[in-house]
């Protein structure tokens, strides 16, 4: 039986979502219970609920990460930033107050993991941005983008792939001049040309590079030419890439378009088409219920089978749902394999994911609905998280362990005559299992006078100090010492 339970976590959501990302027909925003940490007070996002059955011994290690932002450009309630909940969904990470973040997750650079996301101008498909990545104590290491003829900070917000040789798979459109007249422009128009650059992390150099308009013609979009657009100033976003992946061993990148309603595989050595997948130009024979439209996020997965999750809104054509289907290249059929639908009858016009876990698991991010869901691989949901309010491009779970250079924040009041309240937090820290405090007159006599564990992102302990100096220690499992701060005055 499901059961619903609040959790004691806080979620950021908010920012402007882009003109090419803007779902059609969602609800009105809802407005959710905002956090209210005395050592963090401008940390402030909203709390979440999970609907869940219990979830496999073998999840509970793993973190959640999103970055909610608004719904529209109207919306300014949703609270814009970055989170990673551990498993029970309180808080380990906030950032907020600085930006849209676009595809918060854990990958692997030289061998070691990092923290990765996009960041800048989210006007999509005219985005200006790079891709920030930082290592494990939240320090940033390298800012990539676009390279080659193209400038560096216009990397479009959909794609931040880190590859196995150290490089970074990216998006990017550049107005490009091209005949309408079939869609009903002029023979002089101008479209958004996508292009996939894979560039070399560390020199910026790109090594890939592939542009949409010598494969695929405009007649291909399955998006209206509206008034107004196909202009210099306006150009037509005819296909609207918004992942790549590899594919093949390697040898291969499957290139995901929103606005065509295809996955184009690619030739990575020659940057060939080898093949389409839906759409007008599919090459392959699409059995009942394999038609995908206004898809994201295409990943082949190691059991051969490609995943995808499918909006089919923004118009509205069919449910939102996670999809995994069977291409066979050889009989040029593709099948359904699994379904994961939404719990309810959301639809997700814009954004949205689908990841596998290590242990067949299936996380599904619903993009512009506020929710993230976990199912087994066979499609049976196991939990539903609401943000409540706000849309996330991409939603993951990863196993990460941060240690931030910043020490800890303990703050201390006296709720009531003889009562010394400390709390105490550590953003960032994802190790921390008990908090020790200690307690003096100075610092070369303190004395320890209480070991209480962590009780989410802020602990709360009623203690009688032994002097005026307060000490508190972050530990570990083994009760060995992460890092440690001097309490100051705090406000109740």
């Amino acid at each position: 039986m499901v059961t619903t339970r609040t959790v004691l976590a806080g979620l950021a959501a908010t920012a402007l979502l882009l003109s090419g990302c803007t779902a059609e027909g969602d609800d009105e925003v809802a407005v959710a219970e905002r956090w209210d940490f005395h050592t963090r007070p401008e940390l402030d996002p909203p709390k979440v609920d999970i609907d869940s059955t219990t979830m496999p011994s073998d999840d509970e290690e793993l973190e959640t990460f999103i970055a909610p932002k608004g719904q529209t450009d109207a919306d300014d309630t949703s609270w814009v930033g970055g989170l990673i909940l551990d498993s029970a969904g309180d808080p380990l990470w906030i950032r907020g107050n600085s930006g849209q973040m676009w595809d918060l997750r854990v990958q692997e650079y030289q061998d070691e993991p990092v923290l990765t996301w996009w960041e800048g101008l989210a006007e999509t498909p005219h985005t200006a941005g790079e891709v920030v990545v930082l290592d494990d104590s939240y320090q940033e290491i390298a800012r990539v983008g676009m390279g080659g003829q193209l400038p560096t900070d216009t990397s479009d917000l959909h794609e931040t792939t880190i590859t196995d040789d150290d490089t970074m798979l990216l998006l990017s459109y550049i107005k490009t001049q091209t005949d309408l007249s079939s869609v009903g422009g002029a023979t002089d128009g101008w479209v958004w040309e996508g292009v996939v650059q894979e560039v070399d992390i560390e020199t910026g150099k790109p090594l890939f590079e592939w542009r949409s308009l010598g494969d695929v013609p405009v007649d291909q979009s399955e998006a209206p030419l509206k008034d107004g657009e196909g202009t210099e100033e306006e150009p037509f976003d005819y296909i609207h890439l918004n992942s790549v992946s590899d594919d093949d061993g390697g040898k291969s990148l499957l290139v995901s378009a929103r606005n065509t309603h295809a996955v184009y595989q690619l030739d990575r050595e020659s940057a060939d088409l080898n093949w389409v997948l839906g759409g007008k130009a599919t090459d392959f024979e699409m059995s009942e219920g394999a038609t995908f439209a206004w898809q994201h996020d295409a990943q082949r997965q190691d059991d051969g089978t490609l995943t995808l999750f499918d909006n089919h809104a923004a118009p509205r054509l069919g449910d939102t749902r996670g999809l995994r289907l069977d291409v066979d290249e050889k009989s040029r059929r593709a099948e359904v394999v699994t379904e994961y639908p939404a719990p309810d009858d959301r639809s997700s016009g814009s954004q949205g994911n689908l990841q596998e876990l290590d242990n067949g698991n299936v996380v599904v991010g619903w993009g512009s609905q506020p929710y993230v869901s976990e199912f087994t691989k066979d499609g049976q949901l196991l939990s539903d998280l609401t943000f409540t309010g706000g849309s996330n491009y991409r939603a993951y779970r990863f196993d990460w362990h941060g240690r931030p250079t910043a020490p800890p924040t303990a703050t201390k009041s006296e709720p009531e005559a003889g009562v010394t309240r400390i709390h105490m937090s550590w953003n960032g820290a994802t190790d921390v299992a008990a908090w020790r405090i200690l307690s003096g007159d100075d610092e070369e006599n303190l004395n320890e006078t209480a070991v209480v564990d962590r009780q989410g992102f802020e602990t709360a302990a009623d203690v009688e100090p032994e002097g005026s100096r307060i000490i508190v220690e972050a530990l570990d499992d083994d009760g060995e010492t992460l890092g440690s701060t001097r309490v100051r005055p705090g406000n109740g």
